[in-house]
């Protein structure tokens, strides 16, 4: 079985209180994006599970890559035949968009539907949620707002499909633990979700990413690309969940941008490509 696990973008995200437990609640929407990594399950040709990852270098042992995880978990409810497990990685990491948590969502589904477990994505998504906060989403992959955080969901009625995206992942890697020591939370001002139900032309200046303001000074290259791709017409741009990767959202066609996106972001991670829903 072959899946293609995407990455997502967050349009808008506010860090809203501290928790007892040292994390955070948050509100964003996460939106699918057609960035993929490439993930294969086979039965096992011994008699324990495999992960074999090729493509970008991951540093992370086997035993606690997320893909294992996911399997491990599924195990415990269900106990699994071995499997061979082959991922390449083509998502950039340290990015904030969520490749690693894709993996293990796409991993719980593809278990799912090869040995007929019959788990809902409910479910399924309840078993995503011990393995990360932002796995749940990647079970629907669909537009949702995300509160907690980030796995409790629910759907939003909004449709990017005519806009072309342009993510740039500058050669910056951003901690989650560095993201948040700058972070000071607050309730905002404004409704995120009536915010996102306006054009997209209107979000700019309204729609925030909070993490740009601690990360913007400690990596002002990540802060140039966003205003490079406004410069370059984007409807509205942003940093996406922690960083350090940026989209723009445009209404140029994906031909003409890509090369523009070359060109202008020749040493940095990118992709461009039309939206879908």
């Amino acid at each position: 079985m072959i899946l293609f696990p995407n990455a997502k973008i967050n349009l808008g995200l506010n860090v809203v209180r501290r928790r007892p437990d040292g994390y955070h609640d948050i509100e964003t929407l996460f939106y699918p994006v057609p960035w993929c990594d490439i993930l294969e399950i086979v039965p096992s040709k011994g008699t324990t599970t495999t992960l074999t990852v090729t493509g970008r270098s991951v540093d992370c042992p086997p035993e606690k890559n997320l893909v294992m995880k996911a399997y491990m978990a599924l195990d415990k409810l269900s106990p699994l035949p071995p499997v061979d497990i082959y991922l390449q990685k083509i998502i950039p990491d340290g990015a904030g968009l969520g490749g690693g948590s894709a993996d293990a969502a796409f991993t719980l589904l593809g278990l799912n539907r090869l040995f007929g477990l019959g788990f809902s994505d409910e479910e399924l998504a309840a078993t995503a949620t011990t393995i990360g906060a932002d796995c749940p989403f990647f079970i629907y992959n669909r537009p949702m707002l995300a509160s907690g955080i980030g796995n409790i969901l629910s759907p939003i009625d909004i449709d990017l499909s005519s806009m072309t995206i342009a993510i740039v992942k500058p050669p910056v890697h951003v901690s989650t633990k560095e993201a948040y020591a700058g972070i000071v939370p607050s309730i905002p001002d404004i409704d995120l979700r009536t915010t996102l139900l306006d054009p997209v032309d209107c979000w700019r200046g309204v729609l925030k990413n909070d993490f740009e303001t601690s990360i913007f000074p400690l990596h002002p290259e990540i802060s140039a690309v966003k205003n490079r791709l406004y410069e370059m017409g984007a409807n509205y741009a942003a940093m996406s969940g922690s960083g350090a990767a940026v989209f723009g959202l445009f209404t140029e066609s994906s031909d003409i941008l890509a090369d523009k996106i070359s060109n202008c972001f020749p040493d940095c991670d990118r992709l461009v490509s039309q939206l879908t829903l």
